[in-house]
């Protein structure tokens, strides 16, 4: 079973001509509601290619958002059983989106910011778990389901994001509570300068984290695709697909949710770390962040066609 305990979020997108500066207001012609959040995100991409069960353990609010939001998770078939609705607003991310597509995003994180570690039933947790964790929900939260999981035999892949400000050993508890740690290059960087390291490439810094945090490190890479490294050195490259992106926006939710869908399968990480990079691309052909995300036969689609 694939456990994601995150966030949830409805994104409210304008498009304006100029972002507003300090005391200025800018208008615009409207504004889209997208699913958003980044545990919903990585909960729906896995939902779409795995056979196993994918439940969530999260909080939403008593409104409309809330409502919309579990609608939508139910529909892509993500287990909402374990979603708390409390009284607290659900999440929101408000963005605004410039003419050169520059953005400016505020997250009020209501409803995520009450998850709690008591809001994850004991039947969730086995020895067959698979846990993905993000960093939109408290971090003891967070910590405390891992740790659950780990205790209990099962595994936990953990998203570096957003990057927060943790401390050194706040990041110590992390990486303990962690067999698999994904990161972007900004993520890496954030991580391995808290180990104390100032590495010339994204790719040293996921050897380094891997090696001081007794880990496997996933680091992704836009274009060039995504590398693994193992605690002792092993490493592992997968290219993304040659194309022109559209919108950029939850691909590397994606890729999270697509590799923990294959690792819970019991797929080699080479293999899972393949199709995850294929499936990142394929969210990049559309707008939004949850509305490319592949399914099985598409994933398979282009797997058999080649990178």
């Amino acid at each position: 079973m694939i456990l994601v305990f995150g966030s949830i979020n409805m994104d409210l997108v304008a498009s304006v001509a100029a972002i507003p500066r300090p005391g200025e207001t800018v208008l615009s012609r409207g504004y889209r509601t997208l699913f958003g959040g980044k545990g919903a995100n990585q909960a729906v991409a896995a939902a779409r290619v795995s056979a196993d069960t994918v439940a969530m353990v999260a909080r939403v609010g008593r409104d409309g958002f809330g409502e919309a939001c579990l609608a939508n998770l139910k529909e892509n078939g993500v287990v909402i059983d374990h979603v708390v609705t409390g009284e607290d607003p659900t999440g929101c991310a408000f963005i605004a989106v410039d003419a050169v597509g520059e953005n400016a995003i505020t997250v009020a994180s209501g409803a995520n910011g009450a998850v709690s570690t008591a809001d994850l039933p004991d039947v969730l947790v086995s020895a067959d778990t698979l846990a993905v964790m993000q960093m939109e929900v408290p971090l003891e939260a967070s910590l405390a389901t891992a740790r659950r999981v780990r205790a209990a035999g099962g595994r936990v892949i953990w998203n570096f994001a957003p990057a927060t400000d943790l401390s050194a050993s706040e990041l110590a508890e992390v990486l303990a509570a962690t067999d698999i740690f994904i990161v972007n290059e900004h993520e890496a960087m954030t991580a391995v300068g808290l180990l104390g390291a100032a590495p010339p490439s994204l790719e040293e810094a996921a050897r380094i984290i891997a090696a001081e945090g007794r880990v496997t490190c996933v680091a992704t890479a836009g274009a060039a695709g995504a590398i693994a490294f193992g605690p002792e050195g092993t490493r592992h490259h997968a290219a993304a697909l040659d194309i022109r992106p559209v919108d950029t926006t939850g691909a590397g939710d994606t890729f999270v949710g697509i590799l923990a869908a294959e690792v819970a399968a019991g797929s080699a990480l080479i293999d899972a770390l393949r199709l995850a990079s294929i499936g990142a691309s394929l969210a990049c052909l559309k707008v939004g962040a949850q509305a490319g995300m592949p399914t099985r036969a598409e994933l398979e689609a282009q797997a058999r066609a080649g990178v």
